[in-house]
């Protein structure tokens, strides 16, 4: 499996993306409570998408959970991002497993409560305890380096023997510290933040 710079983990044997964390309308959930923000965080991930999907040629797309920033969100997408969703749909096998903000996101394709591929579990939080190898989502990883002196944050997976968590794809997602206790804890033992650049992945050990 490769990880990506643009923030997805591409795997070849399947022809498949998997992408975490999409989190479709954010800024119109924000909206409702009187937040206002620039209201194409929707159209901007999946215009993302839609790239990435081209670049690679992925047959088939797996979402770890919170695609859409809560339940009522599918009915809120419209226009050009939803036409652009239909589009997508029609081109990849796309599946969506739930997450804790989107648990009845439905009616938009297929939806599971999480899968197994190969002897390897698909979901959106890791469960320590599992005895399968598992690639999830719902922390949002992000390591920051300091170096010649300034200070670099990017988006990264973490890894550890039987786990990946993968970094939040959405274009409106914030990130929680690659080293917090509770991603070093879901990890289940050592761990180590990887960076995908463009010509190589930078790897960085977490300590406990």
């Amino acid at each position: 499996m490769v990880p990506l710079a643009a923030g997805a983990l591409w795997w070849p044997a399947r022809s498949a993306l998997l992408v975490a964390d999409l989190h479709f309308e954010k800024a119109s959930w924000f909206a409702r409570f009187g937040q206002m923000l620039p209201p194409y965080d929707s159209l901007q991930t999946l215009s993302d998408l839609d790239a990435l999907i081209a670049a690679t040629g992925a047959a088939t797309l797996w979402c770890l959970g919170d695609s859409f920033h809560d339940a009522d969100g599918p009915g809120r997408l419209g226009g050009k991002a939803r036409d652009l969703l239909c589009a997508l749909q029609g081109r990849v096998d796309w599946v969506w497993i739930t997450g804790n903000h989107d648990l009845k996101a439905d009616g938009i394709g297929e939806v599971r409560a999480e899968v197994e591929v190969d002897g390897i579990v698909l979901r959106h939080e890791a469960e320590p305890g599992s005895a399968l190898p598992e690639i999830s989502g719902h922390f949002h990883p992000k390591i920051r380096v300091h170096g010649r002196g300034r200070m670099v944050s990017r988006r990264c997976f973490v890894m550890s023997e039987r786990k990946l968590i993968l970094p939040a794809f959405g274009a409106l997602t914030g990130g929680l510290a690659a080293d917090h206790p509770a991603i070093l804890s879901a990890a289940g033992g050592p761990a180590t933040a990887l960076v995908p650049t463009k010509d190589r992945l930078l790897r960085f050990p977490l300590a406990a």
